[in-house]
Formats: structure tokens, C-alpha cells, sequence
């Protein structure tokens, strides 16, 4: 059964970009009478502790925020709340990004490139409580699922991998013997159908599986 929208749509933007917030302001409150912008906040710690004292209906969240990264501010939230509504825009649109969020409960997922009416109905929909996910962003997420699943450890290595770092580097540290590193590294390369380490690399900035320091 759908939710029945409230007379007005309180919302928390959270993004570290000032210009951002500000086009999203402008954005969001240009000819929309539904829509009210109570509250931002630049980093993930400032996000939750704003979404604490002004609850609002709808929190836009970005994934890439310092001091708490989006995830694990969208975790947070939901921990507190389980019905909170929670509307992810971001750069990022990898799988493995796309992944995260929504098993964090984030409801729905944009890329900061979407149109403006998209991002209204995106809005909109989570507001109700519905999941808001584009055509092309839920094929990758079905698409990203039907993949073999890192674990924890091999992330660990891909991440040190994808910077550069060679194995007698990842092996320091993470406190790991040479060989055993070489085993989690053939294994990346099986997992990401990866021919060399270079290969490897690109497909997990691609998929968003790691991401490089800012």
C-alpha cells in the first residue's frame, strides 16, 4: 500500500560541497510549494546530527563525505530509525557504491547528473516510502549482485592494489606473509575476470569496489 505523501516535504541535504547544497536549495525549492529545505550539513558526523535534531521527511545524502561517509551515516540513521527515508545523489555509480547504499537503507539511488524533474520525483517517491532506483542504476545493481562477492580480506588487498602498492608492501601492511597476499591477489583476478593487476585495478574504480584517497 503507498504511503500518502505529507502536506510538506521537510529535507536534510548532506553533501561537503558548499555549491552543491546551494544548487540543490535553489533546485529544490524554485516553484515546488511541497518542498522545504530545513537543514545542511558538509560531513557525514554534521549530517547525522542534524537528522537527530530536525528529523525531516526526506534526507538527500551524499556517499563520499568526510569524518562519516555516507554508508555509514545512512547505517546510523536507519539504526535509529528504521523508516527513515533516505535518497542517496552522488558521482559515484558503481555497483558496488549502488550495493552498499541500499543495504544500508538508503530507499533510493541518483547520480548527480540526473534532471531536475527526476530529482523532484525521486524526492517525492522516497517521501512515501517508495524505492527510487533509475532503469540503468537498477541493472547494475542486479548486475553487480550476480558477480562473485569479495571478502573482506581481498578488499583489503585490492584497495593497497589499486594504489600502486606492490605485494611485499600489501604484505607490511597488513601484516600478511608475501605468499599469502599472492593468493589473495589471484584470487582478485580470477573474482574480476582481471588479465594483470593493472586490469584489476580499473575494474574496482570502476565497479566502486575501492575507492582512491581524495
Amino acid at each position: 500500500m503507498t504511503t500518502q505523501l505529507p502536506a510538506r516535504i521537510r529535507l536534510l541535504i548532506v553533501d561537503d560541497h558548499p555549491i552543491v547544497r546551494d544548487g540543490l536549495v535553489s533546485i529544490l525549492h524554485e516553484g515546488e510549494p511541497d518542498l522545504e529545505v530545513v537543514g545542511e550539513a558538509g560531513d557525514g558526523k554534521e549530517g547525522l546530527a542534524a537528522w537527530r535534531r530536525l528529523r525531516p521527511t526526506v534526507t538527500i545524502m551524499d556517499l563520499q563525505l568526510p569524518e562519516l561517509s555516507g554508508v555509514e551515516a545512512i547505517r546510523l540513521i536507519r539504526q535509529e530509525d528504521p523508516k527513515a527515508n533516505i535518497l542517496v545523489l552522488t558521482t559515484f555509480d558503481g555497483d558496488a557504491d549502488i550495493h552498499r547504499a541500499i543495504e544500508a537503507g538508503a530507499l533510493g539511488y541518483l547520480l548527480k547528473s540526473v534532471r531536475r524533474a527526476v530529482l523532484i520525483e525521486a524526492v517525492r517517491a522516497v517521501a512515501a516510502g517508495q524505492r527510487y532506483l533509475p532503469p540503468a542504476t537498477a541493472a547494475r545493481l542486479v548486475e553487480g549482485m550476480e558477480l562473485e562477492r569479495l571478502t573482506p580480506r581481498e578488499t583489503d588487498v585490492l584497495r593497497l592494489l589499486a594504489q600502486g602498492e606492490r605485494n611485499r608492501e600489501i604484505a607490511d601492511a597488513l601484516g600478511l606473509a608475501e605468499p599469502t597476499v599472492k593468493i589473495h591477489v589471484n584470487n582478485l583476478l580470477r573474482k574480476l575476470q582481471a588479465k594483470d593487476r593493472t586490469e584489476a585495478a580499473v575494474i574496482a574504480l570502476k565497479r566502486g569496489l575501492v575507492h582512491l584517497p581524495r
